[in-house]
C-alpha cells in the first residue's frame, strides 16, 4: 500500500495522542477516515485538524474498544457507510502502574479490556472486510514494554506482549492463505501523550509523581513524528516497527543480553524510579 489516498481508513483512540496525529497524516495522504474514542470532546477536536488536513470525508462515533456489542455494531456501521474498509489502525490504549500485589482486579479488567480486547475487536469484526478488500492492511499498537518488562508494568506488559503474539501470528495466517492483507505490529518507545495522565495507579502509587517521571524523563518524541514513522511502515508493509531510538536501544539491549536484562532493570529501577508511598 503505497498510499493511502482514497483509502478507508479505521482509527480507535483518535481523540489525543498518537491516533490524533496518524488521523492527520492519514487525512494529509487524501483518506476517508473512521475515527472513534470514548473522549468525544477531544475527537471533535481531532475532526476539525482532519478536515483541515485534508481528509476526503470523516465519520466520527463515541466508541469503547472494551465493548463487543458497542464494537461490532460499530464496525458494521462503518461498513454500512463507506461500502470497504482498507486500513485499520486499532491505537486505543491505557495504561496502569502498581505492583502485582497492590493492584485491584476492577483495574486490571480495565486494561486488559481495552489494551487487549480492544485489539481483538478491532481485528475480528473488520477482518472479514479488509480481505475482502483486496488491499487491506492491520495495524496493532503494542509497545517497547510488548518487547522487554518493566517493573509495576505487569499488566500493560502483559497487555502489550499478548499484542504483539496475536499480530504476529495474524500475519504469518495471512501469509499462509495468501490474503492481501499486510500486518503490522508497532512498538512506540517514549512518546508525549496524555496517557500517564490519564493513567490508574496502585494505592501506593504517587500519581502525579510518576506522571511526571513519564512526562519529563522518557517521553522524548512527538505524536507527529511516531505517526509519520507508522504510516511509512503502512507503505512498506513492515512486520515491526519499532518508534523512537529508545525503542530500539532498549529492544537491542533486551536481545543481547537475554534474560539477564530483568537483573539490570530491577537493579537500575531502584535508584531511578520514583518512591512508593506507605
Amino acid at each position: 500500500m503505497k498510499s493511502l489516498k482514497d483509502k478507508v481508513v479505521v482509527i480507535t483512540g483518535a481523540g489525543s495522542g498518537i491516533g490524533r496525529a496518524l488521523a492527520v497524516e492519514a487525512a494529509r495522504e487524501g483518506s476517508l477516515l473512521a475515527i472513534s474514542d470514548v473522549n468525544e470532546a477531544g475527537l471533535a477536536e481531532t475532526v476539525e485538524l482532519v478536515k483541515q488536513a485534508g481528509s476526503g470525508e470523516v465519520k466520527a462515533d463515541r466508541l469503547d474498544v472494551a465493548d463487543r456489542a458497542a464494537f461490532e455494531s460499530y464496525a458494521a456501521g462503518v461498513v454500512e457507510h463507506f461500502g470497504r474498509v482498507n486500513v485499520v489502525i486499532n491505537n486505543a490504549g491505557v495504561a496502569l502502574s502498581g505492583r502485582v500485589e497492590d493492584l485491584e482486579f476492577d483495574d486490571i479488567d480495565w486494561i486488559i479490556g481495552i489494551n487487549w480486547w480492544g485489539v481483538v475487536h478491532g481485528t475480528k469484526f473488520f477482518l472479514p472486510h479488509l480481505i475482502a478488500s483486496g488491499d487491506g492492511h492491520i495495524v496493532n499498537i503494542s509497545s517497547l514494554f510488548g518487547l522487554v518488562s518493566m517493573p509495576d508494568q505487569a499488566f500493560y506488559n502483559a497487555s502489550k506482549y499478548a499484542v504483539r503474539g496475536f499480530t504476529e501470528a495474524l500475519r504469518e495466517e495471512m501469509l499462509i492463505d495468501k490474503h492481501k492483507v499486510g500486518v503490522t505490529a508497532v512498538h512506540p518507545g517514549g512518546i508525549k501523550t496524555s496517557v500517564a495522565r490519564s493513567a490508574r495507579y496502585s494505592a501506593k502509587d504517587d500519581a502525579a509523581k510518576t506522571a511526571r517521571f513519564f512526562d519529563e524523563k522518557l517521553a522524548k518524541m512527538s505524536p507527529e513524528k511516531a505517526a509519520q514513522i507508522i504510516v511509512k511502515g503502512i507503505h512498506k508493509n513492515q512486520a515491526r516497527v519499532l518508534v523512537g531510538l529508545d525503542a530500539h536501544v532498549i529492544h537491542n539491549f533486551g536481545k543481547f543480553t537475554g534474560s539477564y536484562y530483568q537483573d539490570i532493570v530491577a537493579l537500575g529501577a531502584k535508584y531511578v524510579m520514583p518512591k512508593k508511598n506507605g
